[in-house]
């Protein structure tokens, strides 16, 4: 797994002057914050002043009833969504009115709950083109698609047709597109939905290993609880659009306010 994410880090330091120097850029990204982060809908809020940091290589996990805010923070994470009031900084920076393009650019990335493949073109040449994103040859970026792929355990669905993909398959593609840019952050969303447990089995193998081979950091948004307390680091609690627990999967598990809340009892499994 570590052989790939040099791969990775080599062929977009070779690719161009750009891609290079966005690496460069991406490289020196310490963390993702969120400083009282407020989002408000008219007379609703989405998000009341919430903070939180996610920093590399780490698995932060965001977990919440529905309706608590989850996918708000993401959106305001990638440009999606601007925060009424409070501030999103990558690094240093002050980043809470960029655009979702100048967010990729800067090496944060998400996945949908729905796959958002180009459903006509393969497998392959989904993961392919975005590869191709950062001005790397087509030879490369076919080498490293084919390499993440399997990653992934899908180098042997490479040819077919991405429209024809079961909806699970769709999810390990969508997280493939996103690491394949290396990233500095990946922001995770729901990728084990319908899963059954052997699958989601791989796919926490696959997470856990992603700070280390590819020197990312991971946000986790996800309701299966297996799955959070199986390879997170730390996990983040919203209820309501506010924060009401921070802590390790541990203190999470034991968390009064978190329990009533949402995991209820006997509903989570010890890391």
């Amino acid at each position: 797994m570590a052989t790939l994410g040099r791969a990775l880090l080599f062929a977009v330091s070779s690719a161009t002057e750009t891609a290079a120097g966005i690496m460069a850029k991406q490289s020196e990204i310490a963390d993702l914050v969120a400083h009282d982060v407020t989002v408000a809908f008219g007379g609703l809020t989405a998000l009341g002043n919430v903070s939180l940091r996610l920093e590399r290589r780490e698995i932060l996990g965001l977990i919440g009833p529905n309706g608590a805010g989850k996918t708000t923070m993401v959106n305001c994470f990638t440009g999606f969504q601007e925060p009424s009031s409070g501030e999103i900084r990558v690094g240093e920076l002050v980043t809470s009115a960029w655009s979702p393009e100048r967010y990729r650019k800067a090496g944060i990335c998400r996945t949908f709950q729905a796959g958002r493949l180009f459903r006509e073109m393969t497998v392959l040449e989904n993961v392919e083109v975005t590869a191709a994103g950062l001005g790397r040859s087509r030879q490369v970026s076919r080498r490293l698609a084919l390499d993440i792929l399997g990653y992934f355990g899908l180098a042997d669905k490479a040819h077919i047709v991405a429209g024809t993909l079961p909806y699970t398959d769709e999810r390990r593609v969508g997280i493939a597109r996103a690491l394949v840019v290396a990233p500095a952050f990946v922001l995770l969303d729901e990728p084990a939905a319908g899963m059954t447990n052997a699958e989601c089995d791989e796919l926490m193998r696959a997470i856990s290993q992603i700070p280390g081979s590819f020197a990312c950091g991971v946000l986790l948004v996800e309701h299966n609880m297996r799955v959070v307390m199986g390879v997170c680091d730390r996990i983040h609690v919203l209820d309501g659009g506010r924060t009401i627990a921070e802590g390790t999967p541990t203190e999470i598990q034991t968390n009064t306010a978190v329990i009533n809340a949402y995991l209820g009892t006997g509903n989570i499994r010890p890391k």
